[in-house]
């Protein structure tokens, strides 16, 4: 079995669900040596998360932003934790809802995801500097 591990280092993103899936793959050419494993991809921040869904209608990443700022909303009265303004606490919350990472079988040197699945950057704060993900991609 073979192990592939690297660190990316992602671009500033604008608060919203963006589509990652291609820079992942980019980063990692050593996918194309694995005829069956895993992806896994792990980002190493409270404060934006990872999940997988849609990848042709961006009205759905729209839709979820808008969900989920209604699910946990800024300003609310009982939040303690808000050093980093008020979409500090939301985001953690949000982050914690969504996931720190995401797995995705390979086959045949490629992500065996479904034809309309992606891997989303899910960023909740509203000034973020780029995120770090930390991708491992193993199997024979």
């Amino acid at each position: 079995m073979n192990f592939y591990q690297k660190e990316i280092q992602l671009r500033p993103y604008s608060r919203g669900f963006h589509l990652i899936t291609d820079t992942i793959i980019d980063a990692v050419p050593e996918l194309r040596n694995i005829s069956t494993g895993f992806l896994q991809v792990f980002i190493k921040h409270t404060s934006a998360s990872l999940t997988i869904n849609e990848n042709a209608d961006p009205t759905v990443r729209t839709d979820f932003e808008s969900h989920i700022n209604t699910m946990v909303p800024e300003n609310a009265p009982y939040y303690v934790h808000n050093y980093e303004g008020p979409d500090d606490m939301p985001a953690h919350i949000k982050a914690s809802l969504m996931g720190a990472s995401v797995q995705i079988p390979i086959t045949a040197g490629r992500l065996n995801m479904g034809i309309w699945q992606g891997i989303y950057l899910c960023e909740h704060r509203n000034h973020a500097s780029g995120r770090k993900l930390v991708v491992t991609a193993y199997g024979d």
